[in-house]
């Protein structure tokens, strides 16, 4: 039937069973040198009933590596996902790979160390044993998981808060595809750098054309009026750390759906203290990387406005509510429904 199969024993006679069990379990006070030596593991103080504890802790263990990997995966698509329609529709590009290494050895390290110390979840000695052929750290659910239910939608909010940003400073999303070059050349300052003009009088926040390499890109008004409004190095750049941002705003909804497999986050509570610090590291940190005068030149970061911060919000509550729903379902249909059977990472 494919189970584990755990045999405990003392005596000499029990050795050959210990030894041909999955996993022989022999006494440590009374047990004999020979089932010593036959077993796998010594239960030290010859209760049974550290048995249970182990496989307790064993479990919490497995729960919380599952988490940790599940939560670091999920920001891999909104990183890849920018220098993926970069070179496909050569739109500027969204996300440094400066910004990425602020999250990935940055923002995101301290949350995901700290889901090692998860609570146990109430249910977690309910669950059926799992098929140690099939049920690993790794599998195909928890890559759905982490890229398909919850990546992508991270992307989203990034591309989404992006748009934006470029937007308000003038450069409506559908001139975007093709024109790279043209805020490659402005950041760089190249000798073909892009041409704004303005009609004679035009308010220098109204619309306007820009010209590169001769072709013509309509403009349209800024929504905020200051030195960063058609200007395409610095709107750029704006528009990267939104991005940046968006990924932290995301990161908070993964993280707290990341707290459980199968229990409400109203149930598991927020006791994880090292967790709670996570949050607010990662949040600090963000804001010490945006605002912090003089990162902009090494990392290429901005004082975005407050504005710039709340796009990503509705793609976080839609990740916590949607894993909410997910979670709730599973607990409802059991786990012979079919959003355990193909959800359940």
């Amino acid at each position: 039937v494919n189970h584990v199969v755990a045999v405990t024993g003392d005596g000499v006679n029990d050795s050959p069973a210990l030894k041909k069990a999955n996993i022989g379990i022999a006494m440590g006070m009374e047990g004999s040198d020979v089932a010593k030596e036959a077993a796998d593991m010594i239960l030290l103080n010859d209760n049974f009933a550290s048995i249970v504890d182990g496989v307790e802790e064993g479990r919490l263990i497995f729960d919380n590596l599952k988490k940790s990997i599940a939560y670091t995966l999920s920001s891999n698509i909104p990183e890849i996902t920018p220098f993926l329609f970069f070179i496909l529709i050569s739109i500027p590009l969204p996300l440094t790979t400066v910004l990425i290494l602020c999250i990935d050895l940055g923002t995101d390290m301290v949350p995901a160390i700290s889901l090692a110390y998860e609570n146990k979840e109430a249910n977690i000695m309910e669950k059926p044993p799992r098929d140690m052929n099939t049920d690993r750290l790794v599998t195909s659910k928890l890559i759905s998981f982490s890229y398909l239910q919850v990546g992508i939608i991270q992307a989203l909010a990034g591309f989404y808060t992006y748009f934006v940003v470029l937007n308000d400073y003038g450069f409506k999303p559908s001139i975007l595809p093709g024109l790279s070059e043209a805020f490659l050349a402005d950041t760089n300052a190249e000798d073909n750098r892009p041409v704004i003009l303005r009609a004679p009088g035009e308010d220098r926040c109204g619309p306007a054309t820009l010209v590169f390499e001769g072709k013509e890109y309509s403009l349209k008004k800024c929504n905020l009026c200051n030195s960063n409004c058609q200007n395409p190095a610095e709107a750029l750049a704006h528009a990267q750390c939104a991005y940046f941002v968006s990924i932290i705003l995301v990161q908070w909804a993964d993280i707290l759906a990341c707290k459980t497999r199968t229990l409400s986050l109203y149930h598991q509570g927020l006791r994880n203290s090292v967790l709670n610090f996570g949050l607010v590291f990662e949040t600090v940190l963000g804001i010490f990387l945006v605002y912090c005068p003089g990162l902009d030149t090494g990392l290429g970061t901005r004082a975005i406005e407050f504005v710039h911060w709340l796009p990503a919000l509705p793609f976080s509550l839609y990740i916590l509510g949607y894993d909410e729903v997910r979670k709730y379902i599973m607990r409802k249909q059991g786990d012979k429904g079919w959003v355990y059977v193909y959800t359940y990472y």
